[in-house]
């Protein structure tokens, strides 16, 4: 028996090939913060995952050349915000290079161990970094929580097709 190839699929480079497979992926919109000489750092991260329930794991992408990357790579915590559907801007603004994401209108506070929290989120928790494996241009951070709340309110904000979505009820 011989393999037939699938008719009317297209030859992408990688690179190319996995951002398409994955626009069509829908994926949950949180914004990881840290602080770096007192000052806040954070961008949008749609790569978070639950990981481990014992201990209570997560993990994150962060690309080596973000500018967020020299804070992440050198902090022992960080905190996940889950952003809720009123929160486009918020994620907007955390995922644009070069703006004052925590100027106004963003609220938010000095928590736990020093991480910035951001007000209005869904749930947010405060995670003490275990490891940053190497992934091409990558790192995944692997971190475990430590303190949080998830009593937020609304619904989720979601990743889809390029843009950032509402869920439809």
């Amino acid at each position: 028996m011989t393999a037939s190839p699938i008719l009317g699929t297209s030859r992408l480079a990688h690179p190319d090939l996995l951002r398409s497979v994955f626009r069509r992926h829908a994926a949950g919109v949180a914004v990881i913060t840290a602080a770096r000489d007192a000052r806040p750092v954070g961008f949008t991260a749609t790569s978070l995952t639950s990981v481990s329930a014992e201990p209570p794991m997560i993990s994150f992408g962060i690309g080596t050349g973000a500018s967020s990357w020299p804070a992440i790579s050198e902090a022992e915590h960080v905190g996940v915000h889950i952003l809720g559907e009123h929160q486009q801007d918020l994620a907007a603004t955390f995922a644009r290079s070069g703006a004052d994401r925590f100027g106004a209108p963003t609220r938010w506070h000095e928590g736990p161990e020093g991480v910035p929290v951001l007000e209005g989120a869904l749930a947010w928790l405060v995670c003490r970094i275990v490891a940053r494996v190497p992934a091409g241009d990558h790192r995944i951070v692997l971190a475990e929580a430590v303190e949080g709340d998830p009593a937020g309110e609304g619904r989720p904000l979601v990743y889809h097709q390029g843009r950032f979505n509402a869920l439809r009820g």
